[in-house]
C-alpha cells in the first residue's frame, strides 16, 4: 500500500525534472550566448579596468591605476560635462517636444494617417546620413537654417564651427528624430479612457486643468520609460558627435566641445590603444548611468500612476 501511494508522487517528480530538462535545452542556446558574449565581456572589462592592456600584449595587473589617472584627467571631466550638458539640454526638451506631437497627431483631423507618417519618416533615417544632412542644414553660409534666422532678423551662429554654438545644434538636430518618442506617446494617450475628460467637463475642468491632471498623470508611466531609455542613451551619445566634429577634422570638435564621453572611451580605446583605460571609463560610466536611473525610480512613486493602484 505504501508503494502504491508513493508511486504517483515519483511520477510527478520525473515528469518535472523532464519537463525542467526539456526547458534548459531548449533556452541553453540562449545561455551559452550570454555566458560567451555578454557575462565573459562584462568580467574581462573590470579585470582590464585594474591592468594594462593594449591588445598587443598581456594584461598587466596595475590596480587602481587607471581609475586615479581617470579622475585626474581633465579630459575626462570635459567629455563627462559635454555629455551631460546633452542629457540636461536635450532629453527633457525632447521629451516635451514628443509629446507636443503626440497631443496634436491625436486630434481627429482630416489626414490624420498621412501627418503621422510623415513626422515619423526621419525617424527612418540612419544616423550618419541624418548628420551629414543637418551638417549642411547648419552651413554657416548658405545653411537653410541661417537663411531663415536671417530673413527674421536673428543672428546667424557658427554651428559646427563655434565652440558654443555646437552642441545646441546636435540639440537642435535632436527634435528631428523624436519620431519613436512621439508614436509611443501617442499610443499612451489613445489609451487614456476618454471618461475621465467627460467627468472633468462636466466638472467644468478647461483643457490646462485635464491635461495637467489626467493626461500627465496617465500618460505618466511612459514618461518614466522614456526619460530612462533616453537617459541611457543619452550618456552613450556617439555617432552625431562624431560626424559633427569632422566639420573641424578633430575628434573632439572645436575646443574638444564635441568631446562625448563614448567618443573619449572609443579614442582611448581604438585610437590609443589603452584598453585598460578606456574599461575603467566603462565601469564608470555604468556606476553612473545606474546610480541616475536607481535615483529616477525612487523618484517616480511620488510622480508615476498606475491604472491598477488604489
Amino acid at each position: 500500500m505504501a508503494m502504491a501511494a508513493a508511486s504517483p508522487t515519483v511520477g510527478i517528480r520525473r515528469r518535472k525534472r523532464r519537463a525542467f530538462v526539456t526547458g534548459m535545452l531548449f533556452i541553453s542556446p540562449w545561455i551559452a550566448g550570454f555566458l560567451i558574449f555578454q557575462l565573459y565581456p562584462i568580467v574581462m572589462s573590470f579585470y582590464y579596468s585594474l591592468s594594462e592592456y593594449n591588445l598587443f600584449s598581456s594584461p598587466k595587473w596595475v590596480g587602481m591605476k587607471n581609475y586615479q589617472e581617470l579622475f585626474a584627467d581633465e579630459k575626462f571631466y570635459l567629455s563627462l560635462y559635454n555629455t551631460v550638458y546633452i542629457t540636461v539640454l536635450g532629453l527633457v526638451p525632447h521629451l516635451a517636444f514628443a509629446l507636443a506631437m503626440a497631443l496634436l497627431l491625436n486630434m481627429s483631423v482630416r489626414g490624420q494617417s498621412l501627418y503621422r507618417t510623415i513626422y515619423f519618416l526621419p525617424t527612418l533615417v540612419p544616423a550618419v546620413a541624418g548628420s551629414l544632412l543637418w551638417m549642411w542644414l547648419l552651413n554657416a553660409q548658405y545653411g537653410i537654417v541661417n537663411q531663415l534666422l536671417g530673413s527674421l532678423g536673428l543672428p546667424e551662429p557658427n554651428w559646427l564651427v563655434d565652440p558654443f554654438w555646437t552642441k545646441p545644434a546636435i540639440i537642435l538636430m535632436g527634435f528631428w528624430g523624436t519620431g519613436t518618442t512621439t508614436v509611443m506617446y501617442l499610443a499612451a494617450l489613445q489609451d487614456v479612457p476618454k471618461v475621465y475628460y467627460e467627468a472633468a467637463e462636466i466638472d467644468g475642468a478647461g483643457a490646462f486643468r485635464k491635461f495637467r491632471h489626467i493626461t500627465l498623470p496617465a500618460i505618466s508611466p511612459v514618461t518614466l520609460f522614456l526619460l530612462i531609455m533616453g537617459l541611457i542613451g543619452s550618456f552613450q551619445f556617439f555617432t552625431q558627435g562624431l560626424i559633427f566634429a569632422e566639420a573641424s577634422q578633430s575628434v573632439g570638435g572645436p575646443e574638444n566641445s564635441l568631446l562625448f564621453y563614448a567618443i573619449y572611451l572609443y579614442q582611448s580605446a581604438f585610437s590609443f590603444l589603452n584598453m585598460g583605460y578606456a574599461s575603467s571609463m566603462a565601469w564608470i560610466l555604468f556606476v553612473v548611468v545606474l546610480g541616475l536611473t536607481l535615483l529616477i525610480f525612487r523618484s517616480s512613486a511620488r510622480w508615476v500612476y498606475y491604472g491598477g493602484e488604489k
